[in-house]
């Protein structure tokens, strides 16, 4: 099985969008805020935005199951207040979890949360526990800057994540540790913002004590990890500055990254400094680079062709490929066994 643990519904039919921005309007002329019970999203349009793209896709290139969260830009937890993010974040969660229920042999739903600038974490818990008990999330998406690149929040070592910790412990899941749309000029949200953060969430968590608190913690750091594992002597260098731990031992139980990387030379380099164990399959498929390589004619998010040409023996692809999931996310292992899988 070829289990893809980054995917997000970047494809919702267009209401989703007009009723957003009706949304956003409405902060500065309330009498105009639409109410969640207006977004009328049919299952057959659920079905039509899916089949004629991700799982066309998946098909094609051999991706049997999705973990499938909201559209990553989208969430611009930066815009308005707790409020509403927490409508927002309530109607994507559910159309992600008509997803799954529509194509449940592709799709397994991950959550976002309600995060606002400034405001305690502890107020998205209960958007998380409704996805995990009533919705089967098996992960969350965890937006270490809510300020969308202002970075104005703690870093993610900061006792204010710790409820949001405490949860995920409890439920046994891991966070997908990704931003959303940059409002800061300086830093394109997918080729400047989103690395940046990955890199940086590494470094909160390199200079920090935070899986001494929390020792079966899990994060999932996405598109391969940012500069992480081009820079891996840095940080081994500053960890021992820091008179930190091996890596292997400070963050490799922990942490682990994904296969978001578009070309071979990446994929290769990542394969070979971070260890198997820690690397799972994923393409952001369809997400930020959608286009045809001109060097190789084939599409750039097609991770699974890096996978297959990379210096690996079987079982070592198996890990990646499916291995690694099942143990990063045990309530997508424990869904999966009951389908005999």
């Amino acid at each position: 099985m070829i289990i893809d643990i980054h995917g997000h519904y970047t494809t919702a039919p267009k209401a989703l969008e007009t009723w957003r921005n009706r949304q956003i309007a409405g902060i500065n002329s309330p009498s105009g805020m639409p109410k969640g019970s207006e977004l009328q999203i049919s299952d057959d349009e659920l079905r039509e935005s899916i089949e004629n793209n991700q799982l066309k896709l998946m098909r094609e290139r051999g991706l049997d199951l999705t973990i499938f969260s909201p559209r990553a830009s989208f969430m611009a937890h930066h815009i308005g207040d707790f409020e509403i993010s927490s409508t927002w974040a309530a109607i994507c969660n559910e159309l992600c979890y008509r997803v799954s229920r529509l194509f449940p042999e592709n799709f397994v739903p991950a959550a976002m949360l309600p995060q606002s600038p400034g405001v305690d974490p502890a107020t998205c818990i209960p958007e998380l526990v409704k996805c995990v008990e009533q919705y089967g999330n098996v992960a969350i998406n965890l937006n270490p800057d809510p300020s969308g690149g202002h970075w104005t929040s703690p870093p993610l070592s900061d006792r204010s994540w710790y409820p949001i910790y405490e949860k995920m412990v409890e439920y046994d899941i891991p966070a997908m540790i990704h931003v959303s749309t940059s409002c800061n000029a300086c830093f394109h949200t997918t080729g400047s913002h989103y690395l940046n953060a990955d890199t940086t969430a590494f470094m909160q968590c390199l200079t920090s004590d935070l899986f001494r608190d929390f020792p079966t913690l899990r994060f999932v750091i996405p598109h391969g990890g940012g500069a992480v594992p081009y820079h891996w002597g840095r940080f081994r260098g500053l960890a021992q500055e820091l008179k930190k731990p091996l890596l292997k031992d400070h963050l490799l139980n922990n942490v682990f990254f994904d296969t978001c990387v578009y070309h071979q030379p990446g994929i290769d380099l990542l394969t070979r400094v971070i260890p198997v164990d820690n690397i799972l399959f994923a393409s952001e498929m369809i997400g930020a680079v959608r286009g045809v390589d001109p060097e190789t004619g084939h599409y750039f998010d097609d991770t699974k062709r890096y996978v297959e040409a990379a210096d690996m023996n079987p079982e070592q692809r198996y890990k990646i490929y499916e291995g690694n999931a099942r143990r990063v996310y045990p309530r997508l292992d424990a869904l999966l066994k009951t389908k005999g899988l």
